[in-house]
């Protein structure tokens, strides 16, 4: 089993292409079809599900079969574990901003500046 580290890369190497990001802004107003996703990129089918193999692969997408067709949708938990991961780096860093903004103050406060 992967561990978090792993994960979170994989999930980032797979949100690095810009055509992998616009296939998860249009499956975030719901689920689609391999065309209608493809129907926007000026590439070749297998060029595209390549992008969509990539996108499953990380966990970011599930598809399923209907009749003909393949269907994919979002998987909400590898997203949330990305937004997890930035959220406590994000935390983090504005912890330090604080301290050092309240460093700053101190020393303007010591040197007398208003």
């Amino acid at each position: 089993m992967p561990n978090q580290n792993q994960t979170i890369e994989t999930t980032f190497n797979a949100l690095s292409d810009p055509t992998r990001r616009a296939v998860v802004q249009a499956l975030s107003a719901g689920p689609a079809t391999v065309s209608q996703l493809a129907g926007p990129f000026s590439m070749a089918l297998p060029s595209f599900t390549q992008h969509l193999g990539v996108l499953e692969s990380a966990g970011l997408i599930v598809s399923r079969r209907e009749g003909r067709t393949r269907v994919c949708s979002l998987n909400p938990k590898a997203l949330q574990d990305a937004e997890d991961w930035l959220a406590c780096h994000r935390r983090q860093w504005e912890a330090r901003l604080d301290r050092f903004e309240a460093h700053l103050a101190q020393v303007k406060e010591e040197n007398g500046d208003e």
